[in-house]
């Protein structure tokens, strides 16, 4: 398991809403030119515009946004950081969080939608299994 993987299942995919995973699928599945790479959000999260709309973001950005319901920078922007500060105390260690960022927004956007969606719809799956079990 790559370093990213392990960042997203064990840490990430646990933090985010079913909601926000279905949002995220859908954006992987249709190239959903709002997912970005290389950005939180579009506007940046500038204090001068942080109660700005937001345009664009980040798959954890997004799955705020789109599949929370967050709508301005502000929101998006903390939304973000309590994932990610979430994420590294669970893991603990070097910033796990960072292997995941970093893997998004290096890796070119068909294999990052290809692999991305794989672990998403992974996460689905098993939530599904879980709630059926019950």
């Amino acid at each position: 398991m790559q370093p990213w993987q392990k960042a997203w299942r064990d840490g990430l995919a646990p933090e985010l809403s079913t909601a926000a995973l279905i949002a995220l699928q859908q954006a992987l599945r249709t190239d959903d030119p709002r997912l970005l790479q290389g950005v939180t959000t579009l506007p940046p999260p500038l204090q001068c515009i942080r109660d700005w709309a937001v345009e664009g973001a980040c798959a954890l950005g997004f799955c705020g946004w789109q599949g929370d319901g967050l709508r301005t920078v502000e929101q998006v922007e903390r939304y973000f950081a309590k994932i990610r500060a979430n994420t590294d105390d669970r893991l603990g260690g070097a910033p796990p969080c960072r292997a995941f960022l970093n893997w998004f927004d290096d890796t070119p956007r068909d294999q990052m939608r290809r692999q991305l969606l794989n672990e998403v719809t992974r996460e689905l799956t098993q939530r599904q299994a879980q709630r059926a079990a019950a």
